[in-house]
């Protein structure tokens, strides 16, 4: 009998063992497969951006030497038409290798060009140059054709009443109060916490003054609203060396329902015969309205009085003392609880279908208004709050991960977004990019001849290595952000109520 129950329970060892095995191999599958599809998103985006040079070369008559995606030497690489097609090892974009348009052998390595080669015309290159950027703005619209047909995910917070405010921070310094509704910031209209650069948080991020200006709308005792003109000073977060800077912050948080969750057994919730589901609405006759205001009170361990709300719309109230828990005793960061959990209330996914080139006009107005932001003297934005090819990556990877038909629409969503910018930066009048190419084609079709190229090449290099710069910058800080800020904080184990403490 003991050997039978002793097999049966190395069977169901062994089931549990191989359910766990598989379930990390399915999890490592999905993971791949998201990062393979955010590397064929990458890619696509590049070969299009260079299928335009490629094809406008053609059309023009230039000597294609090579199509190459990524660069450094290639890692596959194959001849076909007298166009070597390759794929490098540097993941840092693409080329099409057109030695008529400009000496890049520095990027591009050293091209095999026929000794009767003949100069391009300056529309040549004006055409070639500029093919590149329009294809990117065209592949945008094709996403954006797709993005209207499907939808755009929105899940916005709409509320734009504060429900905390955070102890010590500077709001806590001004006169703003929990249940105040924000109208405008600094003089912009808001109707939303977050989203589309719109919001609360970012208009509070993205200011530029010493203050920040709050026009509020304040519940009175009496039922009516009063509007307020409040203002405000900021804080920034202190942040590691390899992260990127903090951005303003004022302390305030949006209103969120405190729904209570599971109890945890022998805790003072139990005790105090709590449900779940029950929504408090005030403490010690003061209105919440979000849980971080009832982990504050509840964290000074003083009797508390709740009133809470029931499923039925009755109101109903409690009354406990907020302990440590057994196992926190002695701890780090120990603090008394009420014992239960959050539940979360399910926030709705809408599905909008914006016109195509209302998502171009969206991108191209993001666009400039991040750019203005970067050169503004007063502004917390600067060039490390960029993103390089690893924090879009991790954007796209952190998208495609939302289930429910969410994530590979917001990835589309987000392509448009991607093309534009990549269509606007190439074709930007400075050296090496597009538009730098445009540029010289321009002069060299007003001044009937091309600029000296030794000019040309040295502001070229100069400029090259600016880019390298700050693409290496950018990407540290990429990393940085994902690595965190290398502090240890002991983190408190699951509470447990001993059933015999008071």
């Amino acid at each position: 009998m003991a050997e039978g129950k002793l097999a049966r329970a190395s069977s169901l060892w062994q089931d549990n063992s191989n359910t766990t095995i598989m379930a990390t191999i399915l999890s490592a599958l999905q993971t791949a497969g998201i990062i393979l599809l955010v590397i064929l998103f990458f890619n696509l985006m590049i070969f299009v951006h260079e299928l335009g040079h490629f094809l406008a070369g053609k059309w023009r008559g230039a000597y294609i030497d090579r199509f190459q995606i990524w660069f450094g030497k290639p890692i596959w690489s194959k001849t076909i038409k007298g166009v070597r097609w390759g794929i490098g090892w540097l993941p840092l974009g693409g080329f099409v290798s057109l030695p008529q348009l400009e000496d890049m052998q520095s990027i591009e390595g050293k091209a095999d060009m026929p000794k009767d080669l003949k100069p391009l015309k300056a529309i040549d290159k004006i055409i070639i140059a500029a093919a590149g950027p329009l294809f990117s703005l065209l592949l945008a619209y094709a996403f954006a054709v797709i993005v209207w047909g499907v939808g755009k995910p929105v899940a916005e917070m709409e509320d734009t009443v504060i429900g905390y405010i955070a102890p010590n921070s500077a709001a806590a310094e001004s006169a703003l109060q929990p249940g105040d509704r924000i109208l405008a910031i600094d003089g912009r209209s808001v109707t939303k916490w977050a989203g589309n650069m719109e919001g609360v948080r970012e208009l509070i991020a993205l200011g530029e003054g010493e203050t920040i200006h709050f026009t509020v709308s304040r519940p009175m005792a009496d039922g009516t609203e009063q509007t307020l003109e409040i203002t405000s000073g900021y804080k920034v977060p202190e942040t590691s060396w390899w992260q990127r800077s903090a951005l303003r912050q004022v302390g305030i948080m949006p209103v969120q329902p405190a729904i209570v969750g599971d109890i945890i057994p022998g805790s003072p919730a139990e005790q105090a015969g709590l449900k779940k589901g029950q929504t408090i609405t005030a403490v010690n006759g003061t209105a919440v309205y979000t849980p971080y205001a009832v982990m504050a009170e509840a964290e000074k361990g003083s009797p508390l009085q709740l009133t809470l709300s029931n499923s039925d719309g009755s109101t109903t109230t409690a009354e406990l003392t907020p302990a440590t828990p057994t196992n926190w005793q002695g701890m780090s960061g120990a603090h008394p609880i009420m014992g239960f959990s959050w539940l979360v209330a399910d926030v709705e996914v809408k599905f909008e279908h914006p016109a195509p080139q209302a998502q171009v006009n969206q991108s191209l107005k993001w666009m400039k208004e991040t750019i203005a932001k970067v050169c503004a003297p007063g502004s917390s934005i600067g060039m490390e709050h960029l993103s390089g090819p690893v924090g879009i990556g991790t954007y796209m990877y952190q998208m495609f991960q939302a289930g429910d038909g969410v994530g590979w629409r917001l990835v589309l969503w987000f392509a448009v977004v991607l093309n534009v910018n990549l269509a606007i930066l190439n074709i930007l009048p400075l050296p090496v990019v597009d538009g730098g190419h445009v540029v010289l084609g321009f002069i060299e079709l007003l001044r009937g001849k091309p600029l000296n190229s030794k000019i040309v090449d040295a502001i070229s290099m100069a400029f090259v290595f600016l880019l390298m710069f700050m693409f290496v910058f950018i990407t540290l800080k990429d990393v940085g952000d994902n690595v965190g800020s290398g502090e240890d904080e002991q983190q408190l184990p699951p509470p447990v109520f001993s059933t015999t403490q008071p």
